[in-house]
């Protein structure tokens, strides 16, 4: 999986299209992530020890890594991740649109 928590993401479709949001956590088992403010659903619970009075809670499910793509932040447009490798040997991730280096 190319993303990591941190990462600024736009959603590309789905009724969450067109917002922007941070990667809270991944799955790499689902293909997916968790990205604030985005896939936002509501949850009745019940009164239990965690939560006396019961009601109605907002939670936040992850998203197919397929419906996200990283937000470059020159060009404000969505990019591919790409990989590059140092003189060192290490790998570095890259924006494909602009080849500038993923801080």
């Amino acid at each position: 999986m190319r993303l990591v928590k941190g990462d600024t993401v736009i959603v590309l479709s789905g009724k969450d299209k067109g917002k922007t949001g941070k990667v809270v956590s991944t799955h790499p088992t689902l293909n997916a992530v968790t990205v604030e403010g985005i896939n936002v659903y509501k949850k009745h619970l019940k009164p239990n020890k965690q939560h006396p009075q019961g009601g109605i809670i907002d939670i936040t499910k992850p998203i197919l890594v397929s419906k996200v793509a990283i937000l470059e932040p020159t060009t404000k447009k969505p990019s591919r991740i790409g990989y590059i490798f140092d003189k060192d040997g290490n790998r570095k991730r890259i924006y494909k649109s602009t080849n500038k280096e993923i801080k």
